[in-house]
């Protein structure tokens, strides 16, 4: 599977209340990078909201995971609803919470569920979109006779060198593209003969 070069995020923090039959729903979304943020976030919110009914939320961080709680909804009415909406605009690295105060009517799971999907949809349609591209950090130790070869071959799949460092043999830190990368590495092998080291040192940075 060929992975995306780049993914859909929320700018910034954005909120937005709707009523449904007394019930008082407050949608906010976050842009998170890691789930430790998001969960730092819930506590937050919790404390600050200490008064509602229930905090449902859901989270889905690029390449790690997703989850969703009920926080004591009825089971599928609230986390997964919201954890739908992520998933309807394709959106990535954001934590969706609706907060919500009772009104006394009960809406029945039908309508309830409705009501948290409505919460998280109209929130993250409403707030601002931007896109973050996706590169993998590598390291190349190659022979000093390779040097030439190995820039171009960098330009050619659009790797963006970060450092340049010269020891026993040359080295370059740089970034690429994940989709770009298997492919760079055979032309290394086949390039270098095997020589050639590639490391691997971090995966899906986001710019």
């Amino acid at each position: 599977m060929i992975e995306p070069s780049k993914i859909l995020t929320i700018k910034e923090f954005y909120e937005s209340k709707f009523k449904q039959k007394g019930s008082i729903f407050i949608g906010q979304v976050y842009p998170v990078v890691q789930e430790k943020q998001a969960e730092e976030i819930l506590a937050s919110v919790r404390k600050k909201y200490h008064d509602a009914t229930h905090h449902c939320y859901a989270y889905r961080v690029y390449a790690k995971e997703e989850k969703y709680s009920d926080d004591g909804e009825p089971t599928g009415t609230a986390g997964v609803r919201i954890l739908n909406a992520i998933h309807h605009l394709d959106l990535y690295n954001v934590l969706a919470i609706s907060i919500r105060y009772f009104g006394g009517v009960k809406l029945g799971v039908g309508l309830l569920g409705k009501a948290y999907y409505h919460s998280a949809l109209q929130t993250l349609e409403q707030a601002k979109k931007i896109e973050k591209f996706l590169k993998n950090k590598l390291k190349i130790i190659f022979d000093y006779s390779l040097s030439g070869k190995i820039h171009n071959l960098l330009n050619l799949h659009n790797a963006k060198i970060m450092q340049t460092m010269f020891k026993d043999k040359p080295a370059i830190l740089f970034l690429i593209e994940p989709e770009r990368q298997r492919h760079f590495a055979n032309a290394v092998k086949e390039l270098s003969k095997g020589s050639a080291r590639l490391e691997v040192l971090e995966e899906h940075l986001l710019f």
